[in-house]
């Protein structure tokens, strides 16, 4: 060190050393920088900036080298051989290029360092041509040990240069490999410098051909001013790729970050860069990932044979918190900062699968009450009967169905007979045993499954289902939550599925025939009779449309003066099969299907056509059942009929029975209310056989009273019939209106209610029902005649 101190201090201006130093700062930045575009180029482009970076570093390692030895005053006549100066320069740009090409060879092991110790040899192989292109007036002698150590610090510090010059591309990483670079080239060349002894000798005369100093340092500035210009040039190059890489890259992160997918760049299997999506997805800072391993977040694709790059197959994401988020992937290729890398799309698919286990779900259970579902009882039932079948054991079925269930909608709205539903469910599924399986078949239907059951535990079942429903809280629905059951049983009542569904609904649908809120067994008589009443059910929703009902009229009469004063319409349905249906069999089942709301708009159309018809203005009445006066829109109906039809709304009498009233007395209420602000009269039908009649005379606005015909028939036979009959005329007399008595039939029952004042009265003492054709002569005015115009 010393004699390096001494030779550096002694023998060199420091000015000229300063200098070369600056050049080999240049020289060194200038190439590094170039070999760093070298590196993220391909091809072409390749080729040439690493034919640039040769040709600044190999110039400014010779400049550096040349100007050092300008520097140097050995106090004795110097010179410099042209042909070996030149060589040296060629030596300087070859031997640095060469360490390049081995430093950016991919894939080859330590190619950085070797590339590095190539340099630093040829840096100590330029030196020492120059070396021997210097002629001075003596001889030279050569410390071997300190050749030996300039040579390994070139080479060292070479190879340590490239290796943190490459790792990556950040300025201060380049900056500390220029670093290395200029101590290797300055180490070397100084320590060689000190290696070399001087000794005058006279004898020894500069040749003819060496260039004077003068000249050489025209050669150097010239060196010099080129490593500037390329120095220069790759600084504006650098900073402007750098430049355009920020814009970029801020536009692709932009782009990225819009992304819903998560989105990563990997080189090989390890992160590059990712975008916000994929952070939020691993539960980690984006700028953290880069680095790591792809494989530490990304398992191998759940679907076999799912791995081609065209493909999504999913895999398990596992987050910074250990858990695991499935995912959908796909791969591609890209070409990223000049070279291929790998880049993968991410995509969510928790809210998917959540989708899908909920699809699942419906397909197989009720979404209000979260019990199976008629597919996943049918499914069951098949695979208990097959279980039944190979072990000989019997099985039972029982379908329920909740009692008058649509009133509950109809009075407490929907959300309460969606909670009686739940509740419902509740009830029974708590009385079920082990293996027995509840499910809603839709609407207000159930069935119960239940495995190795005979009748009598059946039975018992049955009787604790009614009992839990009895008592279950239903909400305001309250006890109108009662049920009836039907129960099949297999192998008795069949062994096939569908057979022993259709059984057991039968059976509940007796008992519901027979009082609801009970339950039935199938019984194989049942099975006729059902399918009877469900064909009369079937031809009484095409019998408008069939043109097989028809209206008959009946006169009613005032009893003083005994003229008629209108008509009550009736209903008949003549089947071609079945002949004349009575009213009082079809008339119900209208009522229980809903038929009634298209069979009863038909008759009030057609009967108000047929008076608007007559000459004498009289009027029609028509009875209205409930399901009609509960149905949405009535009142509307009617003004619609008066309207299309011509009748004025006086003579339209709308007969309405006690039961009508007291299924929802408030909406019963306003639709009557409705209906008398058109016009329309409102008869109240067979007083006295409902209940609360006198607050219902009160509350609704009648105008008329209609006695019952099993009244009527009675008061000249029964002194309580016609008390009866007394205490109605009566009370019509005390609330101002008149009153009407059905089924009179003989003189004497028309005397009586002549004797107590009673109004009008109808019977097949004045006629029986029949074709308005029939009664024509009472529609029609009477021509007048000579002695009535006189």
């Amino acid at each position: 060190m010393r004699a390096l101190y001494d030779c550096i201090a002694g023998s060199h201006d420091l000015k000229l050393v300063l200098l070369a130093a600056v050049v080999c700062n240049l020289a060194a930045a200038t190439s590094l920088t170039l070999l760093d575009h070298a590196r993220i180029s391909a091809g072409k482009a390749r080729r040439l900036w690493l034919s640039s970076a040769a040709l600044a570093g190999g110039t400014g390692i010779w400049a550096t080298h040349f100007i050092a030895m300008l520097a140097f005053a050995p106090g004795l006549a110097s010179a410099y051989d042209l042909g070996l100066t030149g060589l040296s320069l060629l030596i300087g740009v070859v031997m640095t290029a060469a360490g390049f090409w081995i430093a950016l060879r991919p894939g080859f092991p330590g190619a950085a360092w070797l590339g590095g110790a190539q340099i630093g040899l040829g840096v100590g192989a330029m030196h020492f041509t120059g070396m021997a292109a210097f002629e001075v007036a003596g001889r030279v002698a050569w410390d071997p040990g300190l050749v030996a150590a300039a040579l390994a610090a070139g080479t060292v510090l070479g190879s340590l240069a490239l290796a943190t010059t490459l790792r990556d591309g950040s300025v201060r990483v380049k900056l500390a490999g220029a670093g290395l670079m200029v101590l290797g080239i300055c180490g070397l060349h100084f320590t060689a410098m000190s290696a070399a002894v001087i000794v005058p000798d006279p004898a020894v005369a500069l040749s003819g051909t060496a260039v004077p100093a003068e000249m050489l340092a025209v050669a150097v500035a010239v060196a010099s001013i080129t490593i500037l210009v390329l120095a220069f040039a790759g600084l504006w190059l650098h900073l402007r790729d750098e430049r355009r890489s920020v814009l970029e890259g801020d536009r692709m992160r932009g782009l990225a970050n819009a992304a819903v997918e998560g989105l990563v760049v990997c080189d090989g299997d390890r992160i590059v860069t990712v975008n916000d999506s994929f952070a939020d997805l691993v539960g980690r800072p984006a700028e953290t990932l880069a680095g790591e391993a792809l494989s530490g977040f990304l398992g191998e694709p759940t679907e076999p044979g799912a791995s081609d790059l065209a493909e999504a197959p999913e895999a398990q994401l596992r987050r910074a918190d250990g858990s695991l988020v499935p995912v959908e992937v796909i791969r591609r290729v890209i070409d990223f900062a000049g070279r291929p890398h790998a880049a993968a799309a991410v995509r969510d698919l928790r809210a998917r699968k959540r989708a899908e286990a909920r699809i699942a779900y419906l397909a197989h259970h009720d979404a209000l009450t979260g019990t199976p579902n008629r597919t996943s009882f049918n499914r069951r039932l098949e695979q208990e009967i097959a279980l039944a079948r190979a072990a000989g054991r019997p099985l039972a079925v029982l379908c329920a169905d909740l009692d008058r269930f649509k009133e509950v909608n109809d009075l407490f709205g929907h959300a309460a007979g969606d909670a009686l539903l739940r509740a419902v469910c509740a009830a029974i599924t708590a009385v079920l045993g082990p293996g027995q399986m509840l499910a809603r078949l839709g609407g207000d239907e159930f069935a119960v499954l239940a495995p190795n059951l005979d009748a009598a535990a059946a039975e018992a079942l049955g009787e604790a289902i009614l009992a839990a429903l009895r008592g279950a809280e239903t909400g305001p629905a309250g006890a109108i939550a009662a049920a009836s059951l039907g129960i099949a049983l297999y192998p008795h009542d069949g062994e096939e599925p569908e057979t022993l569904m259709i059984q057991a609904d039968t059976a509940l649908y007796r008992a519901k025939q027979e009082g609801r809120g009970r339950l039935r067994f199938y019984e194989a008589r049942m099975g006729v009779q059902v399918r009877e009443r469900r064909r009369l059910e079937h031809d009484l929703r095409h019998a408008v449309e069939r043109g097989q009902l028809r209206v008959v009229y009946q006169p009613q009469t005032r009893i003083d003066s005994g003229e008629t004063v209108g008509f009550e319409a009736l209903l008949r349905w003549h089947h071609p099969e079945r002949g004349t249906v009575p009213p009082n069999l079809f008339i119900p089942i209208s009522e229980e299907t809903g038929s009634i709301l298209g069979i009863g708009e038909w008759v009030l159309r057609e009967t108000c056509r047929e008076a608007a018809s007559w000459e004498k203005p009289l009027r029609i009445a028509v009875n209205v059942s409930a399901v009609q006066l509960h149905a949405p829109g009535f009142s509307e109906l009617v003004h619609e009929i008066l309207f299309t039809t011509g009748l004025a709304p006086a003579r339209l009498e709308l007969e309405i029975t006690e039961t009508a009233l007291i299924r929802d007395l408030p909406r019963a209420l306003a639709t009557l209310r409705r209906v008398k602000a058109l016009g329309v009269r409102i008869a109240m039908d067979d007083f006295g056989t409902g209940y609360s009649s006198l607050s219902n005379l009160r509350a609704f606005p009648f105008d008329k009273i209609k006695i019952d015909a099993s009244f009527t028939r009675a008061v000249d036979s029964s002194e309580q019939a016609a008390t009866i009959v007394r205490t109605v005329l009566g009370l019509g007399r005390g609330l101002g209106l008149p009153v009407l008595a059905e089924g009179v039939e003989t003189r004497g029952e028309l005397a009586f209610l002549d004797a107590e004042a009673c109004h009008e009265a109808q019977g097949y003492l004045f006629g029986r029902p029949a074709p308005i054709d029939t009664f024509r002569h009472l529609t029609t005015k009477a021509p007048r005649t000579a002695e009535d115009a006189a």
